[in-house]
């Protein structure tokens, strides 16, 4: 981070991980994108971004899921975000509902590569075995 040295990045990044939560306020952009970073890079974490104005496309765009609020500062942060959202109070339901839901949705994908993997290898397999394997 270009306004941390040494002894204080390691600091921050023990504190990281005392932690379940870093809220930064008051800091560049640069310095917001650079404490996201430092926290995927040490925690090795899935980390979610919110911003809601033009200084925080650095940080939502470094994150692993970024969420931008469209409000009174522009739609830049909900244009570079992965998910747009009108208030900050949509963003239980975001999380809570949706996310379930893609988790459910990818339940079932996997699920369904299992079975399609079977069909597809199961035959052939009998067949070679009918055949003792012969080629």
């Amino acid at each position: 981070m270009h306004l941390l040295n040494d002894k204080t990045m390691k600091q921050f990044t023990e504190l990281t991980k005392i932690v379940k939560t870093v809220l930064a306020c008051r800091v560049s952009p640069k310095q917001k994108q650079e404490i996201v970073e430092l926290v995927k890079k040490t925690r090795k974490c899935i980390s979610l971004s919110i911003g809601d104005g033009a200084n925080d496309v650095n940080m939502i765009t470094a994150a692993h899921v970024g969420v931008g609020i469209k409000g009174k500062e522009g739609l830049q942060a909900s244009r570079a975000s992965d998910f747009a959202i009108g208030q900050f109070s949509h963003l239980k339901r975001l999380m809570f509902y949706y996310g379930r839901e893609c988790y459910r949705r990818n339940v079932n994908v996997i699920k369904f590569n299992f079975y399609k993997n079977m069909i597809l290898v199961l035959p052939q397999f009998w067949y070679g075995f009918m055949n003792s394997f012969s080629g």
